[in-house]
């Protein structure tokens, strides 16, 4: 028994599948605005604030990271592979390459405090780092918490490259709150 013929000729588009095309196309232009840095993006006062504020938030991060390094040895191996990756965040945003993205775990346990004249007061949760690791891990979880928070909010104010930026590393900041809450449990007793 074989199957009934179509009326329609087999070459012709359906109107659901134009209408996906079309859809489809609308998506692709306003996903694909180019990478250019220097693009339309980049005038933007709004975009130009929220990228400064991304760069010195990350740079305070990292340097909070390098802090609690300093203070628990015992978090060094555990805390490096994020705050190297936080440190490529900041470059990512336009900040330079400089003391505190070199800084090694050896720096003063008061790195990222708001009264040390640093400037990197921006950063919620900086100050002393606790005194037990537990503590400290929390510590940073929260930070990153809010600055993913924070980097989600500010998706609807910013030009499509930076948002997309953003938007990244408000995700990589989210894996991070993971990894340093749930993460690295498993096989400790």
């Amino acid at each position: 028994m074989s199957l009934p013929v179509s009326p329609r000729p087999p070459s012709a588009p359906r109107r659901r599948s134009l209408l996906a095309s079309a859809a489809g196309a609308a998506l692709l232009v306003g996903c694909s605005g180019g990478s250019d840095p220097g693009g339309a993006d980049a005038g933007s006062p709004a975009a130009d604030r929220a990228r400064a504020r991304a760069a010195q938030d990350s740079q305070g991060l990292a340097e909070r990271y390098a802090a609690v390094m300093a203070a628990h040895p015992g978090l060094v191996e555990r805390l490096s592979p994020l705050r190297q990756e936080v440190v490529r965040h900041a470059e990512a945003f336009g900040a330079v390459r400089g003391a505190s993205s070199e800084a090694s775990p050896s720096v003063s346990a008061r790195a990222a405090g708001p009264g040390d004249g640093s400037g990197t007061g921006a950063v919620p949760g900086t100050g002393a780092v606790p005194g037990t690791e537990k503590e400290a891990l929390a510590v940073l979880a929260e930070v990153e918490r809010t600055l993913a928070d924070r980097r989600a909010e500010a998706l609807l104010e910013v030009p499509g490259e930076l948002a997309r930026l953003l938007a990244s590393v408000a995700a990589a900041g989210a894996a991070h709150v993971y990894l340093l809450t749930q993460g690295g449990t498993e096989g400790r007793g």
